[in-house]
């Protein structure tokens, strides 16, 4: 009984705080006009997350799940996940806001987090890896290998890359972001000049239980790309003459006189 009650007690403790949480919280959906009714309805998520671990803290921003920012604590800027939102990611109207978030989820897990240790059961999640091509392969032509992870809760992950089982320096930032249902996925890159006889790895190490998930790549299906373009010349060209012929028989049929009885 008396376990119970401290439990509440700890509990309520927090209640006096919510009204601190900011604007990122989800608010009702206004009644769609009825002339709107053929569009689309999209998601923007601002999440704000920190952890006992590594990171420590970590803010992402998503538009329908596909992860556009994060946030650089070290030096209060947004770091865009591609080259392409890099002009969006100087806005910095939203600083003071953020830094109030950081504050905040910093003050919740030193004051409220021991009072909790042990009594709220933990959730975890074993990290799903896949690596793909972020263009389509061609030998010899600069490429970005992507190491996707998913199922991945709580957020805590170290991505390392090995090429023919030797480590490979010079990865980018590992990219997390929330998705719905209260888990994270991930997001490491790999600039690389694929050849034919690369084997790569992406190894997820999730800290809080050190589980570790590895994903490979080889090269499939890929042509070298002088013998894609002419391949590509080939069967246009032969689609060309294919088209000459098929012209010149349906004229010769529609030209023929007709045979009377």
């Amino acid at each position: 009984m008396g376990h119970e009650q401290n439990q509440g007690a700890a509990l309520l403790q927090m209640l006096p705080l919510l009204w601190l949480l900011p604007h990122s919280w989800a608010v009702p959906e206004a009644p769609t006009p009825v002339w709107r009714d053929d569009l689309q309805n999209h998601t923007f998520l601002h999440t704000v997350y920190c952890q006992d671990g590594s990171p420590s803290m970590g803010l992402s921003e998503a538009y329908d799940e596909d992860q556009l920012f994060f946030f650089d604590f070290s030096q209060n800027t947004r770091v865009p996940r591609l080259p392409e939102f890099a002009d969006w990611a100087q806005e910095q109207g939203d600083a003071p806001a953020i830094l109030f978030d950081k504050a905040f989820c910093e003050m919740m897990i030193q004051q409220i987090g021991p009072q909790l240790d042990g009594k709220i059961p933990v959730s975890r999640g074993f990290p799903i890896a896949e690596v793909f091509t972020l263009k389509p392969l061609e030998f010899g032509k600069p490429n970005t290998l992507v190491c996707f992870v998913s199922n991945l809760f709580p957020p805590m992950l170290t991505v390392n890359w090995q090429h023919h089982s030797v480590p490979v320096e010079g990865s980018g930032p590992t990219f997390v972001s929330a998705v719905d249902g209260l888990s994270f996925q991930a997001f490491s890159y790999l600039n690389i000049t694929p050849e034919s006889s690369d084997i790569f790895s992406c190894i997820v190490t999730h800290e809080i239980d050190r589980y570790t998930a590895i994903a490979y790549w080889v090269p499939q299906n890929a042509l070298p790309s002088d013998l894609l373009e002419d391949v590509l010349c080939g069967v246009a060209f032969g689609l060309g003459v294919l088209g000459i012929i098929v012209g010149i028989v349906l004229i010769i049929y529609f030209r023929k006189p007709c045979s009377g009885d």
